[in-house]
Order: C-alpha cells, then structure tokens, then sequence
C-alpha cells in the first residue's frame, strides 16, 4: 500500500511550543487521513522555520529542563531551555515532537520525516511544501 506524501511548511514564529507539537505529531503519523493505520506510517513529510522564534507559556523559559544521562557514574545532566534555544534552537521541537510519537522503529522512522530550522531558509524549496493551515 503506498501513500501520496505531502510536504507541509510550518513557520513557528509565536506558536505555543506544546500546541504545535501536537499538530505536527499528528500530521506526521497521518491521523489527518481517513486510511490511518496504528501500524503503518502514512504521515505526511513536514518542515519548520524560524523555530528560534518559538513560544512558551509562564516561566518555562527560565525553569524547563530537558534531562539525560551520559553512560557513565555519576553522569545525569541536565539542559536548560532558554541555553538550548541559544545553541540549537530546532532541537526544542524536536525534543517535544519525538515524546509524542511512539516509542519503537515506527517512531524514528516518523521522525525522519520531520525537518527543524531556527532560521527563515530551509532546503526543502524543491519538493513544494505548502503551508500548513
């Protein structure tokens, strides 16, 4: 079964972190269509600008940590918001986009179809995304 793709662009700029991550999700594992399958990547391909530009609500800015751990003793770390946003702004969505797809081979292979930039300029101009409404 093949599935016609689509390429929707997203500009970010003042959207609400976690309310456009949702709408992304979605999109990229297809519960927008009619012939959505848990089972079956039919999502369509998506790509963000200006995700430097990005919203949170509160004092999330300050506040929100993303945390990891490096392998080793010892070795929890933690990345601040407002740091991240600073050094790699498209990581934030990507991070919130990834925690809401599942968690298995389905997953990474849904999050490939996701392309983050904290600028206006992206790659993509050949495959004509269209704006998503």
């Amino acid at each position: 079964m093949t599935v016609p793709r689509e390429w929707h662009l997203v500009d970010a700029e003042n959207q609400i972190l976690g309310r456009l991550a949702t709408k992304i999700a979605m999109i990229l594992m297809g519960k927008h269509r009619p012939t959505h399958s848990d089972h079956y990547d039919c999502g369509d391909y998506i790509v963000v600008i200006n995700a430097a530009k990005i919203v949170v609500t509160g004092t999330k800015e300050e506040d929100k940590t993303y945390p990891y751990v490096t392998g080793y003793p010892g070795g929890r770390r933690e990345e601040v918001f407002a740091e991240l946003r600073e050094e790699h702004p498209e990581r934030i969505l990507q991070k919130a986009v990834k925690r809401m797809l599942p968690k298995n081979k389905l997953g990474r292979q849904l999050l490939s179809k996701l392309h983050v930039y904290g600028g206006a300029e992206h790659p993509h101009a050949a495959q004509k995304p269209v704006p998503l409404s």
